[in-house]
């Protein structure tokens, strides 16, 4: 009998649900089938122990969404971003810059870059298929896990 995992990971997105979101949750569940991290619904308690992750967008809107969530944050441990890149090029500097002041408020900052596919699969374990979400999967958890 194998022992059950618990939930790692609790993603909140600061901007809806959509495919980065749902792949970057595949990414760090690893195929656990959504025991080792999963996004929360809105208003769910942190299930304790649970690392707190919010995901954004790299764009100056996700960035100001981002920015409201922190101030609403309350007591939860400081939880990590996870920037998606939704342009095969850098963020905006305001973006950056906001991001950068930020910083105190996170416990750190993983990105993942821009990865085309996404714009043509129909969910993320379609996604998880191809090798550029694979490298960017072992990357992101990489990044989380400090190794």
């Amino acid at each position: 009998m194998s022992t059950p995992v618990a939930l790692r990971y609790g993603l909140m997105p600061v901007d809806g649900n959509g495919i980065a979101v749902a792949t970057v949750a595949a990414m760090l569940d690893a195929g656990a089938g959504g025991a080792r991290a999963r996004v929360l619904a809105p208003g769910e308690v942190l299930p304790y122990g649970t690392i707190p992750v919010v995901v954004a967008d790299m764009t100056l809107y996700g960035v100001k969404r981002l920015e409201e969530t922190l101030q609403r944050w309350g007591p939860l441990p400081k939880p990590w971003l996870v920037w998606v890149a939704d342009a095969p090029m850098r963020p905006v500097q305001d973006a950056r810059f906001l991001v950068r002041a930020l910083e105190g408020r996170l416990a750190g900052v993983a990105r993942v870059p821009y990865l085309p596919v996404l714009r043509a699969v129909k969910g993320p374990d379609e996604a998880l298929k191809y090798k550029d979400v694979q490298t960017a999967a072992e990357r992101l958890r990489r990044t989380l896990e400090g190794k």
